[in-house]
């Protein structure tokens, strides 16, 4: 989305911010739309990520119960996209002039209050394979 690009790119570049948090929530609509089988609309094009995230882990998914399994799919969301900010032309090219930036991927649980951290924050260039 060309408006989170704009304002990540103000963030790194010119505000030279040194944390970028990517966080999200159990529980949440978007993930639980995109778990079912119902085309949605225009949303739709939204959830096509979170779709493919849900394949991908569908075997591991389907074993879980299905409030596990919208808050599995909840946390690979927030990892995926912490490793999708960490691929842009943006942090790549901010690292390369030795920026110190860390990308955290957090999860936040709505009836709790409690944020937590999913894995080690991303402090540069991720290995192509990843």
């Amino acid at each position: 989305d060309f408006n989170v690009l704009a304002v990540l790119q103000y963030a790194v570049d010119v505000l030279n911010v040194k944390h970028i948090l990517i966080v999200g929530h159990y529980g949440c609509g978007g993930v639980k739309a995109a778990l079912e089988n119902v085309r949605h609309g225009i949303i739709d094009n939204w959830l096509a990520p979170i779709r493919s995230l849900r394949r991908l882990y569908k075997e591991e998914l389907e074993n879980l119960s299905p409030t596990d399994a919208l808050d599995r799919l909840c946390e690979y969301n927030v990892l995926h996209q912490a490793k999708h900010v960490a691929r842009t032309t943006i942090l790549e090219d901010a690292w390369a002039r030795g920026q110190e930036i860390a990308i955290h991927s957090w999860i936040y649980r709505l009836d709790s209050g409690r944020i937590s951290v999913l894995a080690d924050a991303i402090k540069g260039p991720l290995d192509p394979n990843v």
